[in-house]
């Protein structure tokens, strides 16, 4: 975050509005493809490798952050913003294929009972909900370190990191829980 490229007001104000509908948008859209009668045809055999690479993608990520958090506590600046840019990417790609599965695969149901389906549904109902606020406090932090707005910055990573983390931990946590119920 040693950039010093500070935004005018006019420019923060429309990157926020962008930021906004954003993370309106995503979820929104997500939700769609979760509960839309009919899914599309995208050649379909090969989207069931895509929770696999998620579950990859989420502990890739989820190092990546740890990484992170540990290098800008060392004041490794450089090797911070990569860290978080890696997390970043890693993010955009998981969405994207998130996306495409739901939209072309059928939502797959957690078998297990009693204590353990109460433990899996409350670990993924805290994952959706928080992946769901998550995006824009994220967005927000990753403007800010971009442009160098380190205050800022700092102030929205006390809120977005751990949210953050938690999302792709408890990601690859409901993965395995539900991956020996996945029917392909």
């Amino acid at each position: 975050m040693e950039k010093n490229s500070i935004s005018s007001p006019k420019e923060e104000k429309g990157v926020y509005r962008v930021i906004t509908i954003i993370s309106i948008i995503i979820p929104v859209v997500v939700a769609i493809l979760l509960f839309m009668p009919s899914k599309l045809d995208l050649a379909s055999e090969w989207v069931y490798f895509l929770p696999h690479l998620n579950a990859i993608i989420n502990f890739t990520a989820s190092l990546a952050l740890i990484a992170g958090l540990v290098f800008i506590k060392n004041k490794k600046i450089s090797y911070h913003r990569i860290c978080m840019t890696t997390a970043f990417g890693l993010g955009a790609i998981f969405l994207v294929s998130y996306v495409i599965y739901h939209a072309s695969a059928e939502s797959t149901s957690f078998g297990g009972e009693g204590l353990l389906r109460t433990v899996y549904f409350v670990i993924l109902l805290t994952h959706i909900v928080l992946a769901a606020v998550a995006l824009f406090p994220i967005l927000l932090a990753y403007y800010y370190g971009t442009k160098g707005m380190v205050e800022k910055h700092r102030k929205i990573v006390r809120y977005a990191y751990p949210i953050w983390l938690y999302v792709t931990i408890s990601g690859v946590i409901v993965y395995l829980m539900i991956s020996p119920y996945y029917s392909h």
